[in-house]
């Protein structure tokens, strides 16, 4: 092969990873936008954290409905044309939950929109899949960097809406708007086909032992981040008690550890291992998680937050790493089994906090979630034996 071809081929697979980098972006953008504002949105609709979890659940149902359409789409019209048409449409859904009049209307968006972002969810990293094929290294773990970078920027963007008493529907309406002309200018960058699957192999396929361990792993992560994004901001309004204009500091604080940790998550897996990564990652976790429940003042708990963002950084990458490397599964397939699990907790986990949280408080509901975070560490050496 010559120098040119070479070189070619270089920059088309450099092109590639930039499109789907820029598509986590936005997909991270518009779930942070929504999750930013969700103590505003509780407090419109005058919603208690009993009422808030029961309205969450939405989410997942919107989930599980999607699940096998995504799958089949993805496989029928390949995962760039849905790529865009998912990112497209859940970028959509964030007017209709700002114009949420009462709680059925705001119900019935969020089942929409965890429809959509499944659709999103599984397109954009069938992207991923593909251009990492491209390299001789791993580089997942930078896809979902950039997917917490827009997070960050996200809960910033929303904490600053909040300060200016900006209401949610022109804020969500802004970035719709904003997301929707970006991806529509990506099309032609992303991945034009996906790797080929063989005839007859299912998308979705029950988890053996070692991808249930995985997803399980995937799944306890899935479940305190999924906390951390929609109940830090009312933790830190109702529990910490800080000025309406404060409530993201949390969110934000998380969301800052967690980009970066993703970002050196392959260089400390290589120098100290899979397994001790991962034990570090859930103590990180639990012990954030606790320094906030013991000690709800703004500095302590901020930092707590910090170490939780720090503690999950890794897990998924390192999951999603190992589930494409199993010796019994397609990679693709093992991927989505792995990511169905986990994404189960990402959903399911802040619904059952508030209806804890009504049954005691939002503290106890963390504690479970820092216990939780604990068996991350205990799991580790299960995966490794595997």
């Amino acid at each position: 092969m010559s120098i040119h071809t070479l070189s070619v081929a270089s920059s088309r697979r450099t092109t590639h990873r930039v499109a789907v980098s820029v598509a986590f972006l936005f997909q991270g953008l518009c779930f942070s936008t929504w999750a930013s504002r969700i103590p505003s949105v509780q407090q419109r609709l005058g919603l208690s954290d009993a009422e808030l979890g029961g309205v969450l659940l939405a989410v997942p149902v919107g989930l599980l409905i999607s699940l096998p359409i995504s799958g089949w789409l993805v496989a029928r019209y390949g995962s760039r044309t849905l790529a865009v048409l998912g990112v497209l449409l859940y970028a959509a859904t964030l007017p209709l939950l700002g114009l949420a009049p009462t709680t059925p209307w705001l119900v019935a968006a969020l089942v929409l929109n965890g429809l959509v972002s499944n659709l999103a969810n599984i397109s954009v990293n069938t992207q991923a899949v593909g251009v990492e094929a491209l390299y001789d290294k791993s580089i997942m773990a930078s896809f979902h960097g950039i997917w917490s970078l827009a997070g960050f920027g996200g809960a910033a963007l929303g904490s600053l809406m909040i300060s200016q008493h900006v209401a949610p529907l022109p804020h969500f309406t802004g970035m719709a708007a904003l997301v929707a002309a970006g991806v529509l200018l990506l099309r032609p960058y992303l991945l034009p086909t996906d790797a080929p699957r063989p005839q007859g192999q299912p998308i979705f396929v029950l988890p053996d032992r070692p991808m249930l361990l995985l997803g399980l792993l995937a799944f306890c992560s899935l479940l305190c981040e999924g906390t951390m994004f929609d109940w830090s901001g009312v933790y830190f309004r109702k529990v910490v008690r800080v000025e309406e204009a404060l409530t993201g500091v949390g969110f934000t604080a998380f969301m800052s550890t967690m980009a970066a940790g993703r970002f050196i998550a392959d260089w400390f897996t290589d120098r100290f291992g899979r397994a001790r990564t991962l034990q570090v990652s859930g103590l990180l976790t639990a012990g954030g998680l606790l320094l906030a429940v013991a000690l709800p003042q703004l500095v302590p708990a901020t930092v707590g937050f910090l170490l939780v963002g720090l503690g999950v950084s890794s897990v998924v990458p390192l999951v999603y790493g190992a589930a494409g490397r199993s010796r019994t599964m397609a990679a693709g397939v093992a991927l989505a089994a792995v990511s169905t699990v986990g994404f189960a907790g990402f959903l399911l986990g802040p619904p059952v906090i508030g209806l804890v949280a009504g049954l005691s408080s939002l503290r106890v509901s963390f504690s479970i979630i820092a216990l939780i975070g604990l068996s991350i560490a205990l799991l580790a050496r299960q995966v490794e034996e595997e």
